[in-house]
């Protein structure tokens, strides 16, 4: 969680922050007292605010309405050397969630902060984002293509954030939209102490009302700034903002690469009939099972697939073992035109074969998207 922690007294900032970060929390810290609750809640919107200092003066319980009213997503946490049953009580009424002693020892701080943690779970569980990931067993194998338009048509009834992890080449934006992004992934890394929902949403590009792609960097030394533990941030954050957060991954299996791979819950190898895709796909599936992933984990997309191919779909599963193979219709011209004008395949061409099949492959991934889509006569008609 993002905490952020207010004392006059450096010992106890320095004791605290340790004993926070040692649980995984990303702690900012500032020396001071109340009067710098309202300015950092505003700035940083952290999950739980620790304030040091407190005594029995209900005056300054002001300090803390004001955070509590405007920013009821922050948990409030007081530490008093003295406490007293009446400062407790009007404590509770101002929005505190909890009253420790100063110095507090890093036990009781740490468990009444799971304690917030795990009732914000039990609040944000039922919203958790699905995280699917896209990688190409070779450059040119479509996945860019796929990650955006999937992320079009699961975007019809669902919240969708794409996230460009091809970090030295990546272009997804460009595949559905001619703009500029706002900021770029490295942004969001350089911010990451700052990073809440607000943020990341400001970060990214809208294609519609519900299908958002956060941008890779444009400046290639950029690239290099963004660490695995800058991802895992953003993931973190992002399932708790949309039902899917599609990642495009490029085709380095680097330490941001397994990271991401490690969070998702499916993976698609896209590759074609071609014998240098059939080794990488199959090099791929190795790395995996070397990983431990389930193995209804991955699926195969076979991109561009013909039936007269050299390398024939039977083939191509015999040769992966038992992983399931989904195959995408060769429409080279309708989806060239698409790109080349950077929008989706579904709004300049509906009823080609491959948007239907895009629209099928995200109804396996959200099977509630078919009723969703279809009107009431449609579902009535198909029960009978």
């Amino acid at each position: 969680m993002k905490i952020a922690v207010i004392s006059p007294n450096k010992n106890h900032l320095r004791d605290m922050g340790a004993a926070l970060e040692a649980q995984g929390h990303r702690v900012t810290l500032a020396e001071g007292g109340k009067s710098k609750m309202r300015a950092i809640a505003d700035a940083d919107k952290p999950d739980v605010m620790l304030v040091d200092g407190m005594c029995c003066d209900p005056d300054e319980l002001t300090h803390v309405e004001q955070v509590t009213n405007t920013h009821p997503g922050t948990a409030v946490i007081l530490l008093c050397a003295a406490q007293t049953p009446e400062f407790l009580i009007n404590s509770m009424r101002a929005g505190v969630r909890e009253v420790l002693p100063s110095p507090a020892p890093a036990v009781m701080l740490q468990s009444a902060v799971a304690r917030i943690a795990a009732k914000f779970a039990s609040t944000r569980g039922n919203t958790k984002g699905k995280i699917v990931a896209l990688l190409p067993c070779k450059g040119g194998s479509g996945a860019t293509f796929l990650a955006t338009n999937l992320g079009y048509q699961l975007a019809e009834s669902r919240s969708v954030l794409l996230i460009d992890l091809n970090l030295q080449f990546g272009d997804a934006l460009s595949f559905v939209h001619d703009g500029k992004p706002p900021s770029t992934i490295a942004d969001v890394a350089r911010e990451i102490t700052r990073l809440d929902a607000s943020l990341l949403a400001s970060s990214t590009v809208k294609v519609t009302p519900n299908f958002s792609i956060l941008a890779a960097p444009e400046d290639l030394a950029q690239a290099m700034e963004v660490r695995p533990d800058h991802v895992e941030a953003i993931l973190n954050v992002a399932v708790t903002q949309y039902d899917f957060v599609l990642l495009d991954l490029g085709l380095n299996l680097d330490p941001i690469a397994i990271k991401a791979l490690d969070r998702a819950q499916r993976i698609y190898v896209v590759m074609q009939s071609e014998l240098p895709s059939v080794r990488n796909a199959g090099r791929l599936l190795q790395v995996f099972r070397s990983l431990g992933y389930p193995q209804d984990k991955t699926e195969v997309i076979l991109n561009r697939y013909e039936r007269n191919s050299d390398i024939g779909l039977d083939q191509i599963r015999k040769s992966l073992g038992q992983v399931r193979v989904v195959t995408v219709a060769n429409s080279y011209k309708e989806v060239h035109t698409a790109i080349n004008h950077g929008e989706a395949l579904a709004k300049a061409a509906k009823s080609n074969t491959v948007a239907r099949q895009l629209a099928e492959l995200a109804t396996a991934l959200d099977p509630r998207q078919e009723d969703g889509s279809k009107g009431l006569l449609d579902r009535l008609f198909r029960r009978a």
